[in-house]
C-alpha cells in the first residue's frame, strides 16, 4: 500500500512512494555484494592470470581498458530495455539473473583458460574470457543502480544507495582476501603447470558461488513496482513509445537532464584519478618509497612483489573504511547537505593521495588510504543519489547506463595517454601520476558544489507543505 501524498507529490499528480524496511533495502542490493566480490577478484588476480598465460607487463594496459570499453557499451543498451522489459520476473530481475550466470560461467573458466589451450594460445583465450566477464559483470550490474531509484522516495535514496556501498564494500574486502585466506589454509599457492596456483582457481569458484547466492536473494526476495503501479509513483514516460534502439539512447544522450551533464565534471575528474591509483600505484610505491630504479621488476622481484602486497593491503585498508563509513553517509548527508558530504569526502579522497609523496615509511600508505576510503564510500553513492532526483519517469536505466559514459570515458583517457605521461613528462616516476590523481580529486570536490541538487530541493519543499498542512489544520 502506497502512503498517503505529501503535498508537493500531489501538486505534481503522484502519489508518494512508500518508505521501505531496512531488510527490504538490504535484500534489493544483496546482489551488488556478489558482483563486487566478482570485481575484486578480477581486479586483484586478471593481471597475474594473464601474465602466467605469457602477457606482456606493457601489454597489460591493453587488457585494463577492455572493463571501461564494454561498460560503455553495454550498460545504456541494459538501461534502454531493462526500462522497456516487464515479465514474470520483473523489469530490473531478468537483467540481474542473465548477469549473473554468464558472470559465474566466466570465473570458473578463466582461471582455466590454460588448460584449454591448443591451437588457440591461453593467453587468448583468456583475454576472451575477460571480455566475457566484463560484459556479464556489467549486465548484471547497471541494473541495480536504477532499482535502488525505482524503489525508494527521495527521502530514503541517500540511505539505499548507503546500504548499496556498504555491500559493495563488504563484497570488495572479502573478493580481495580470499586468495590470501585460502593459502592460510593451506591450499596449495605455487603455480601449477598452467602458471595458476589452486588459492586462486578455489577463490574464483567459491566467487562464482557468492555471485549467483547473492543475486537470487535478490532476485527471489526483493519486489518491484509493475508497469501502472510504477507510473502512479513516477507518472508516464513522455517517449513510452518510441522504438528503436541505439537511435533512442543517442536521443537520450541528447536530453540528459541539466544535473547530469553537471555531474559528468565531477565524474571525469573522479574516475581519472581512480584509473591513475589503480594502475601506478604498485610503481609509485616501488620507486618512491622502497627506492628501485632500473628494471627494478626483474631485477628486484622480491623487493617489488613486497611492494605490491604493502599496496594490496592499503587497497583492502580502504575498502574496509569505505564499509565502515557509509552507514554514517545518510546522517551526514541529513546534516550538511549532500553536494556537501560528496565533497568533503573526495577532499579527504586528494588529500590522502597526495599524502603518498610525503610517505617514505611503507606502513604508512594505510593511513593514507583512510582518505581514499572515505572518498570510495561517497563516489558509489552520492552521485547516484543526486542523478536520481532528476532523471524523467521512465528513463531510470538508460540514463543510468549513459551515466556511465561519465565514468568510462576517463578511464580510457588516462589509458590511451597516462603511461606516456608517466613516462615523456614525469620521467618514469609514477608518484607524480597519484600527485595528479590527487588534484584531480579535489577539482571534483569544488566541481559538484556547483551541481543543481532538485531532489534535496524537493525533499525542502515537501517538508515545508507538510508542516504549512499542519499549521492549517491547527
Amino acid at each position: 500500500m502506497a502512503t498517503a501524498p505529501t503535498p508537493a507529490a500531489s501538486r505534481r499528480g503522484l502519489d508518494s512512494k512508500p518508505r521501505l524496511s531496512l531488510r527490504d533495502i538490504y535484500t534489493m542490493s544483496c546482489g551488488f555484494m556478489g558482483i563486487q566480490f566478482g570485481f575484486a577478484l578480477q581486479n586483484a588476480n586478471t593481471s597475474r592470470i594473464l601474465r602466467s598465460f605469457g602477457a606482456d607487463v606493457d601489454q597489460l594496459p591493453a587488457f585494463w581498458l577492455v572493463a571501461p570499453l564494454v561498460g560503455m557499451i553495454v550498460q545504456p543498451l541494459i538501461g534502454h530495455y531493462s526500462d522497456r522489459t516487464w515479465n514474470r520476473l520483473g523489469r530490473r530481475k531478468p537483467y540481474f539473473l542473465a548477469g549473473a550466470i554468464l558472470s559465474s560461467l566466466a570465473l570458473i573458466l578463466l582461471p582455466n583458460a590454460g588448460r584449454m589451450a591448443g591451437l588457440i594460445p591461453a593467453l587468448w583465450i583468456g583475454a576472451g574470457f575477460v571480455i566475457i566477464m566484463d560484459a556479464s559483470f556489467n549486465i548484471a550490474m547497471e541494473p541495480f543502480r536504477a532499482l535502488v531509484a525505482d524503489n525508494l522516495p527521495d527521502s530514503q535514496r541517500t540511505l539505499g544507495f548507503s546500504v548499496q556501498t556498504f555491500l559493495i564494500g563488504l563484497g570488495a574486502v572479502g573478493g580481495s582476501a580470499l586468495p590470501a585466506w585460502l593459502a592460510k589454509a593451506k591450499v596449495d599457492t605455487n603455480p601449477g603447470p598452467d602458471g595458476v596456483p589452486d588459492n586462486v582457481r578455489y577463490a574464483f569458484y567459491i566467487g562464482a558461488a557468492v555471485f549467483m547466492i547473492t543475486i537470487l536473494i535478490t532476485v527471489l526476495f526483493s519486489k518491484e513496482y509493475p508497469p501502472d503501479q510504477y507510473a502512479r509513483y513516477h507518472g508516464e514516460s513522455e517517449h513510452k513509445d518510441e522504438k528503436g534502439g541505439l537511435r533512442i539512447i543517442l536521443k537520450d544522450f541528447q536530453r540528459m537532464p541539466r544535473t547530469m551533464r553537471q555531474l559528468g565534471l565531477v565524474q571525469f575528474f573522479t574516475w581519472f584519478a581512480l584509473f591513475s591509483m589503480w594502475v601506478f600505484t604498485t610503481d609509485a610505491v616501488a620507486t618512491h618509497v622502497y627506492g628501485l630504479t632500473g628494471n627494478y621488476a626483474k631485477t628486484n622481484a622480491k623487493v617489488f612483489n613486497e611492494a605490491g602486497d604493502v599496496v594490496g593491503s592499503a587497497f583492502g585498508v580502504y575498502n574496509f573504511v569505505a564499509m565502515i563509513y557509509a552507514p554514517f553517509i545518510p546522517a551526514i548527508a541529513a546534516r550538511l547537505g549532500r553536494k556537501t558530504t560528496h565533497a568533503l569526502s573526495l577532499m579527504a579522497g586528494g588529500i590522502g593521495l597526495i599524502a603518498i609523496f610525503f610517505v617514505h615509511d611503507p606502513k604508512y600508505l594505510s593511513v593514507a588510504m583512510v582518505g581514499v576510503g572515505l572518498a570510495w564510500a561517497s563516489i558509489l553513492a552520492m552521485p547516484y543519489i543526486i542523478l536520481s532526483g532528476c532523471l524523467p519517469a521512465g528513463k531510470m536505466g538508460v540514463y543510468m547506463g549513459i551515466f556511465n559514459f561519465f565514468i568510462t570515458l576517463p578511464q580510457i583517457i588516462n589509458g590511451l595517454f597516462g603511461g606516456w605521461i608517466v613516462k615523456h613528462i614525469y620521467g618514469n616516476q609514477p608518484i607524480y601520476a597519484i600527485v595528479l590523481a590527487g588534484f584531480c580529486l579535489i577539482a571534483a570536490a569544488v566541481s559538484v558544489l556547483f551541481v543543481y541538487d532538485g531532489g534535496a530541493i524537493r525533499m525542502q519543499q515537501e517538508k515545508a507543505g507538510f508542516y504549512a498542512g499542519q499549521e492549517e489544520q491547527i
